[in-house]
């Protein structure tokens, strides 16, 4: 059986996916037993969930490390623990630290959400950073993930957070930045402005905490953050001169 902890937007379609094949206990702090039931899961408490093989936390990485030290005690010794956060070099460092030594370790970035794997999984990319796990078990995982149609990449975390601080973090933070300046749909539009508004709306739906999180938990970000903003201001200081951007 699989043990997930949490049910917001991620554990929910984590719960829905894996019921399918699995027999899966949830726990979450808010009272949702009846549509965690009607997922073919299990609503159950945390002290039966963390008895369970496989348990995946899906909480956020604000209290990641905190929450280790409450579950630690309660795993299963052979457990398998699987981590879902959108980085990875802090998680990883916590769960070898914290977790039993005689746990097994698999660190993921399933690069998709509601939003994007509501009706299917094929074509969905989930990020693999292998800590602690024997290799056998871990080729059952990918031939798992392959079978449901998922593009499996394969990477160390500092490879992961490296990337992930351009490919989430910063197009994140344009879309926050497009929000907060009040970007709307417009008559006169361009397909360029589309997809702009696109951005807006995939982030607006995520929480400001996961915001946040990503940035201030991935060492790459504040600089990436960084060098984005000097661009733009020696652009905006081009125009302000006259100067052809391409002169």
């Amino acid at each position: 059986m699989i043990g997930i902890i949490g049910f917001g937007r991620f554990g929910k379609l984590a719960a829905h996916y894996l019921a399918k094949d699995f027999e899966v206990c949830v726990h979450t702090r808010s009272e949702k037993a009846s549509e965690i039931s009607r997922m073919g899961a299990q609503p159950a408490s945390l002290e039966v969930v963390c008895r369970q093989d496989i348990v995946i936390p899906c909480v956020p990485i604000s209290i990641f490390r905190d929450f280790l030290n409450n579950i630690a005690p309660l795993v299963k010794p052979d457990a398998l623990i699987v981590d879902v956060c959108s980085v990875k070099e802090y998680p990883i460092r916590w769960m070898k630290e914290i977790l039993p030594d005689s746990v097994s370790i698999l660190a993921t970035h399933p690069m998709f959400g509601p939003d994007s794997a509501s009706n299917s999984l094929e074509g969905c990319k989930i990020c693999l950073c292998k800590v602690k796990l024997a290799e056998n078990q871990y080729r059952k995982i990918r031939k798992y993930l392959y079978s449901k149609g998922l593009v499996v990449v394969e990477a160390t975390a500092k490879e992961h957070d490296e990337q992930i601080a351009t490919s989430l973090a910063l197009t994140h933070l344009i879309g926050r930045t497009l929000s907060e300046s009040g970007a709307t749909p417009l008559d006169i539009d361009t397909e360029g402005y589309k997809r702009l508004l696109h951005i807006l709306e995939v982030v607006e739906r995520d929480t400001w905490q996961l915001f946040t999180d990503m940035h201030h938990y991935n060492s790459f970000a504040q600089k990436k953050r960084i060098e984005f903003m000097e661009v733009m201001r020696n652009i905006n200081s081009r125009l302000e001169k006259g100067d052809r951007i391409d002169g």
